[in-house]
């Protein structure tokens, strides 16, 4: 007889329904396991053997067959222990077998606890579009497996809980759907940063707009200060926002019983050091990198001449396309990647190039090497190129508190709410992301403007991306000031912002 017990996979960050297929006949006894199993599914058979003796069951003297269907897709994990244990119970007729609208995963011990497996979320939402109606799941999986609308989830501590209820000695409760409970993180605020009231109103821009952002600087200019508070004036995600981002959280192993879904935009701040894989993904088994933990919040890079070069290149076609396809000889992985790039470097390699001080020690050669680890590509996909002064002392001194976050974020917000209006019905969720006819049909320019772009265009040697750019960030400064149209000094503004000249000092 083979009982199949319905279960679920991950591959990248994408759920599929598995069939356990458990079957008993005679023979010597052996325990094979076939399906493309890796190692850790293989060893199941060791976890699932003692896992039934430990639990008062006797495990079947015979040849035990377990094929995860379908067999041409690689198994990885150890989320089919509990169906594997579930399938042998009722092969060899000591548990009847479970219902046909249920789906089980969790791994196992020695002693039949359940232990919590990574992917929950994505599973989740893969088991209702498979028309799952009851999963099971570790005690620890359930608040994020809840998230998945239209699932009754249950989670069990151990195996003599599950096999109780499914008997109906001693029914489980249902686990209630996960609600975020009160903020108690504090984002670090704006009103920490003295002084540098252009790059505050860079940071505006960027947030109201979703657009990449270069901060250049010397040592101690506040670049990554600025950085870090970006996420406190970004509007909140939506709910489908949340679960994107969750669902790569979650197949990363980085969400837990306490914060199964991401309630503020991903930061993601990796040391210099990174590899090109740990940036945009892949490995043997394809798994997300930072720039998709990233998807729907910030990527911020560091000392970003100082990156691999390899690496940086990584992030053209990502920023272009808003996804990273990663293609290994196991195949073809598409992942999410559509985040706000935010880069801070010195301007030379002792950082003091252009100082008051005079104090760098550079020839213009090592300058010029210095920059030029930053390709020209990468910089036109940067809409905003900021310079990052010095601090007075008078500005560190002052007494007047400067404008918080909140009062920052409530215009961005403001300007957002015009950008979902405008895009309404599309998928284009702010003024960064417009496609070309968005473009032409929401960034037209007077007379002036038109004066104004060409003169631009011709004497900085613009490219026709950086010129689609400047009128993406010219939109975003207009819809702040709640203008219809954009206006001649709106423009101006944006342009001064792909002024590359300051990476030379």
């Amino acid at each position: 007889m083979v009982i199949s017990i319905r279960s679920l996979g991950l591959t990248g960050i994408s759920g599929y329904e598995v069939s356990v297929e458990c079957f008993l006949s005679g023979g010597l006894p052996a325990f094979d396991v076939v399906g493309l199993p890796d190692a850790a599914v293989r060893e199941s058979r060791e976890r699932v053997r003692a896992a039934v003796k430990n639990c008062g069951a006797k495990f079947p003297v015979s040849r035990i067959t377990v094929n995860l269907a379908p067999a041409a897709q690689k198994k990885e994990g150890t989320v089919y222990d509990l169906p594997i244990f579930l399938g042998i119970l009722a092969a060899s007729e000591t548990l009847d077998p479970p219902p046909a609208d249920a789906a089980f995963l969790g791994e196992l011990s020695l002693t039949g606890a359940l232990r919590p497996v990574r992917g929950v979320l994505p599973m989740a939402l893969a088991a209702v579009r498979a028309g799952i109606k009851t999963l099971y799941v570790p005690k620890e999986n359930a608040a994020e497996a809840t998230l998945a609308d239209g699932l009754t989830v249950y989670g069990a501590e151990n195996v003599m809980q599950l096999v109780a209820h499914l008997r109906g000695e001693e029914p489980l409760t249902p686990a209630e759907a996960w609600q975020p409970g009160e903020e108690t993180e504090r984002l670090p605020d704006l009103r920490d940063v003295m002084g540098q009231e252009n790059c505050r109103r860079a940071l505006e821009i960027a947030a109201a707009g979703g657009h990449n952002l270069l901060l250049i600087g010397s040592p101690g200019a506040g670049k990554s200060m600025l950085a870090r508070r970006l996420p406190s004036i970004l509007p909140d995600m939506t709910r489908q926002e949340a679960l994107e981002a969750s669902e790569i959280y979650s197949a990363a192993g980085l969400t837990d019983s306490r914060h199964p879904l991401l309630t503020h935009r991903p930061f993601r701040s990796p040391h210099h050091t990174v590899s090109a894989v740990a940036l945009s993904g892949g490995g043997a088994s394809p798994h997300p990198g930072e720039i998709s933990l990233a998807h729907n919040g910030v990527l911020f890079l560091d000392e970003l001449p100082e990156f691999q070069r390899d690496a940086l290149e990584a992030l053209r076609q990502p920023l272009e396309d808003g996804e990273v396809t990663i293609t290994r000889t196991a195949g073809t992985l598409r992942l999410p990647s559509r985040f706000m790039l935010v880069c801070a470097m010195n301007p030379c390699k002792c950082g003091w190039y252009g100082h008051p001080s005079g104090r760098c020690t550079c020839s213009e050669a090592a300058v010029e090497k210095y920059v030029s680890r930053i390709s020209g590509p990468l910089l036109d996909r940067i809409d905003l190129h900021v310079r990052v002064p010095s601090v007075e002392y008078e500005a560190m001194r002052r007494k007047t508190e400067p404008e918080d976050s909140a009062t920052v974020r409530a215009r961005v917000i403001a300007a957002r709410d015009i950008q979902r209006r405008r895009f309404a019905g599309t998928d284009t969720a702010c003024n960064a992301y417009m496609t070309p006819s968005q473009l032409a049909a929401c960034c037209t320019l007077d007379e002036k403007g038109e004066k104004l772009m060409k003169n631009a265009f011709e004497k900085m040697g613009l490219t026709a991306r950086s010129h689609d750019r400047i009128l993406r960030v010219a939109r975003t400064i207009a819809d702040l000031d709640g203008a219809e149209k954009i206006e001649a000094f709106h423009l101006a503004e944006a342009i001064q912002y792909r002024n590359t000249d300051i990476l030379k000092g």
